[in-house]
């Protein structure tokens, strides 16, 4: 069913771009000031990587390309793949070496609308986080600075960088300005339940219209899961169980030595969640019932549990309209391009 989702071919880049840059962010500005729903204008870019078709065009095949990794076979996209939610469908990510690794795949959906970046919150912008994972020994484990000289190498990718950042040349920061704006560029579409918040009333049926009443009441979810983007971009230990394989994980607590942040993770957003099983930051639960179920008991392990997770009582029907308002968060179809990568 994913691959049927983003349908993988050769097309125009430039078109879609254009579409999201200067279409989509402004469509409904004016109806976005009373629903907070929707975002009014476009996600936040930083003064020194506005965004253009060249440096999108760049980033996409940069983020495509498994040259970035030391072993030149795993790329951005190995993990981050669209026709699974820009995750990877594994319980944890698989790094360098085919080596388990003891956090799930985030999707990166959305991400031009985070304040804040990792599990963990180490990263504090997107361009920062473009290059920890290619730096990151046990994920695709390259040194920068041969990176820069395979890169300057490539005669494609010399003029592909001169085009987006004249001047600049093909630099560490340069590649993370480059895979951030192409980032930047992965949104969702409108779902059925934008389409019903925006006024169709026909967009989802009784159960998700249920299930969205106890999403922001009964249920609190809304409590940590807030915005258009379903995220306050928060940390939150949910009592989650350690898996046996695994050491603890203490989460947020290695950037922040506070007692609150011990086995504190960041809040993922659930737009297209359907699309990107498994769940939590160890990918503990196969399916969002298993979600609702472990929410619905408050949680398994005690011990600093975020003051919010408490037992909720809920009723099968209710743990079912939930689960039916989450999967009406995924988004219409996406055209996403395999870029032809320089030489």
């Amino acid at each position: 069913m994913y691959i049927n989702r983003y349908l993988i071919c050769r097309s125009a880049l430039t078109t879609l771009l254009l579409c999201w840059l200067f279409s989509v962010g402004t469509v409904d500005a004016a109806a976005s000031k009373a629903d907070p729903y929707r975002p009014a204008g476009m996600a936040p870019i930083p003064a020194d990587n506005t965004a253009t078709p060249a440096r999108v065009e760049l980033g996409k095949m940069l983020f495509f390309d498994p040259r970035l990794s030391g072993s030149q076979w795993i790329s951005c996209a190995s993990c981050h793949n669209p026709a699974l939610g820009w995750s990877d469908g594994l319980p944890t990510a698989i790094g360098a070496g085919m080596k388990k690794l003891p956090r799930a795949t985030p999707t990166i959906l959305n991400v031009a609308y985070n304040t804040i970046f990792m599990w963990d919150g180490r990263a504090a912008s997107l361009e920062d986080q473009a290059t920890g994972p290619i730096k990151a020994k046990a994920e695709m484990d390259q040194d920068m600075t041969i990176l820069v000289e395979r890169l300057n190498a490539i005669p494609g990718y010399g003029k592909a960088f001169e085009h987006a950042y004249p001047g600049e040349g093909i630099t560490e920061k340069t590649i993370a300005k480059a895979l951030a704006s192409y980032e930047r560029t992965i949104v969702s579409t409108n779902s059925p339940f934008d389409r019903w918040h925006a006024g169709n009333k026909k967009a989802v049926d009784d159960s998700t219209k249920r299930g969205f009443e106890l999403f922001t009441g009964k249920a609190k979810c809304s409590v940590c899961h807030e915005g258009f983007n379903f995220t306050d971009n928060g940390f939150h230990n949910i009592g989650l169980k350690t898996l046996k394989d695994m050491a603890e994980d203490v989460g947020r607590f290695n950037q922040r030595k506070v007692k609150i942040n011990h086995g504190a993770f960041k809040t993922p957003t659930l737009r297209d969640v359907a699309l990107t099983a498994p769940y939590m930051h160890n990918g503990i639960y196969q399916t969002l019932e298993e979600v609702v179920d472990h929410y619905d008991r408050g949680g398994d392990v005690k011990d600093n549990l975020d003051p919010n997770m408490e037992p909720l009582n809920l009723t099968l029907q209710e743990k079912q309209d939930l689960v039916a308002f989450l999967k009406s968060l995924t988004s219409q179809p996406v055209l996403v391009t395999i870029p032809q990568l320089p030489r």
